[in-house]
């Protein structure tokens, strides 16, 4: 992003690495908000389409899980990776079995 695109974000990203598990593919977050979520992985995705997938995270008492679900709105080629920017439909926690 060039410093003249304007920030379509609508909510403050905080970077943070967390595993991600998709049907056919594994990265991890590179940042979070309360509306999005971008991630990077190894399998191309199309923009626009719905996608869903689980992150990971580690609390004091247990290990939770976060159900999401969510349209991808941007994608960037890495070289060997790509980063994946989802704006989050719905999201549910529960605990890791």
């Amino acid at each position: 992003m060039t410093s003249s695109t304007k920030d379509q974000r609508l909510e403050h990203r905080i970077n943070v690495a967390l595993p991600v598990t998709l049907e056919h593919d594994a990265g991890q977050t590179r940042n979070v908000s309360a509306s999005g979520i971008c991630f990077e992985v190894a399998t191309d995705y199309a923009l626009g389409s719905e996608i869903s997938f689980v992150i990971e995270l580690d609390t004091f008492n247990e290990k939770m899980l976060l159900n999401c679900r969510g349209r991808i709105v941007r994608t960037e080629d890495k070289g060997n990776k790509k980063d994946v920017a989802v704006q989050l439909l719905e999201s549910n926690l529960q605990a890791a079995r």
